[in-house]
């Protein structure tokens, strides 16, 4: 069966959006694409039918937060692992402050140092920038105008999320043995203890 002139268009378009992936240096929204393409076209569903043509595949096309790129399938990380640096460890504090300001975002620093009862040393916050996971997102109409924090789209990608929404919940968190079982433990103690209005 020969290919119609409409399957010409469909294939040419098909590897225009592939080339424009391949050579991003980042992942790329469905506008920064169509600057390169020209408007009119449906980059989307060209998108779709990319992701579904490399599903399975050695690479995928995925989108994180918006945004499209090629990535090694997941199945097939323990290949490349000894090709790929070992990121530096976040110190727990490290840890603490990237969960608040992905849970409670747009977050001042204040706000931050509140939820975790301790203080927050400025590096903190900047190894958390150096990584490109979060980024300073304006500053609060309050007292001081605190300059406030939020996740980039390439903590999403970093960390496997389509959107802040694909965040684990408080119960996944318990399931997955993740929460401190002391902070668990005085948890239950407060639902059961009895209700001092009665």
């Amino acid at each position: 069966m020969s290919a119609t002139p409409d399957d010409d268009a469909f294939i040419a378009i098909d590897r225009a959006v592939e080339a424009v992936l391949f050579a991003a240096s980042e992942p790329l929204t469905t506008g920064d694409i169509a600057f390169y393409l020209g408007e009119g076209l449906d980059i989307r569903s060209v998108l779709r039918r990319l992701a579904a043509r490399y599903a399975g595949r050695g690479f995928e096309l995925v989108e994180r937060g918006g945004r499209w790129h090629f990535q090694t399938a997941g199945d097939l990380a323990h290949v490349l692992r000894r090709e790929r640096e070992e990121p530096r460890r976040l110190s727990r504090a490290g840890v603490e402050t990237l969960a608040i300001i992905a849970y409670h975002e747009p977050v001042s620093r204040a706000e931050i140092e509140a939820i975790r009862g301790v203080q927050t040393a400025k590096g903190t916050l900047d190894v958390l920038m150096e990584a490109g996971w979060i980024r300073p997102a304006g500053r609060r109409e309050s007292p001081g105008r605190p300059l406030t924090y939020a996740t980039t789209a390439a903590f999403l990608s970093h960390f496997g999320l389509k959107s802040r929404r694909d965040l684990p919940g408080i119960d996944d968190l318990k399931a997955a043995g993740l929460l401190d079982p002391l902070d668990l433990a005085l948890e239950s103690r407060e639902l059961e203890s009895p209700d001092d209005s009665d």
